[in-house]
């Protein structure tokens, strides 16, 4: 890839990974319009370690706590707290995905990354997410999620497989459904990304691996660096404001995306 190619790619990727708007959307959108080849899979690892390293760094005291007391409390026979707690609802919610992935991933690669899914899917999950902001109850925190709560969230972050979903747009969805302020919702969809984004780039790094392939080790740092620091930033400023600015524009967004992606696919 060129310069251009690596600093797009990886600014969609890093931008698009935490805001509800679907990433896979947005990576299509340059090989329809600008006949841009695949990205590749070493391109794919990189990126996720860079938005992985983004989320991670900037939750790091609340990982750090709860990693913290839930190794004492499985290990050291310590009293549960609520980081402890809250770690178990992590694990909880990432199971369903982590099945779904395992079993269905191969049919999805296949069937499903067409521009018509990624279209309707972006439509359809950004209405949802509009009618969740605006019914949503908006009064829970998450020291109110129970087990019930991360369970529900966890099978509706399977549903991100589909292509065109948004991971993070499906799981505030399901979260502002169940009654989290917009804050909580994202908070809890972004440490939820934690586990999910390193189990993905796990199994992608462990495919490159097999295929024993040479790594464009330069094109992969920048891809890493530009996706991480653009993923810092954009969990900054949505953390930030999305109190006072809601989900609103992120539907208006992707209803234009969904439709420009029809257009492209007539």
């Amino acid at each position: 890839m060129d310069l251009l190619q690596i600093v797009f790619l990886a600014l969609i990727q890093g931008i698009t990974e935490f805001l509800p708007i679907s990433s896979s959307g947005h990576l299509l959108l340059p090989s329809e319009l600008l006949g841009w080849p695949d990205q590749g899979l070493a391109f794919d690892v990189a990126v996720h370690v860079g938005t992985l390293s983004a989320v991670v760094l900037y939750f790091r005291h609340s990982l750090g706590a709860m990693a913290r007391d839930w190794l004492g409390q499985v290990f050291a026979r310590r009293d549960s707290t609520e980081d402890s707690q809250l770690a178990w609802y992590l694990i909880l919610a990432t199971v369903p995905a982590a099945l779904a992935g395992l079993v269905f991933d191969g049919a999805i690669e296949t069937h499903l990354r067409s521009v018509w899914v990624v279209a309707i899917t972006t439509i359809v999950f950004g209405l949802a997410l509009g009618w969740a902001d605006w019914h949503g109850g908006r009064a829970k925190t998450v020291l109110d999620i129970t087990w019930r709560t991360a369970l529900i969230i966890g099978l509706a972050q399977a549903l991100a497989l589909i292509p065109g979903t948004s991971r993070s747009g499906i799981t505030i969805t399901a979260a502002l459904f169940l009654g989290l302020t917009r804050t909580d919702a994202a908070r809890f969809s972004f440490l939820l990304s934690v586990p999910v984004i390193a189990l993905s780039g796990g199994y992608k790094a462990l495919q490159l691996w097999l295929q024993s392939e040479p790594a464009p080790w330069g094109e992969l740092l920048a891809g890493a660096a530009i996706a991480g620091v653009s993923a810092f930033v954009c969990i900054h400023y949505f953390m930030h404001y999305i109190r006072q600015i809601g989900m609103m524009p992120f539907v208006v967004y992707r209803l234009l995306l969904g439709a420009a992606l029809i257009w492209v696919a007539l």
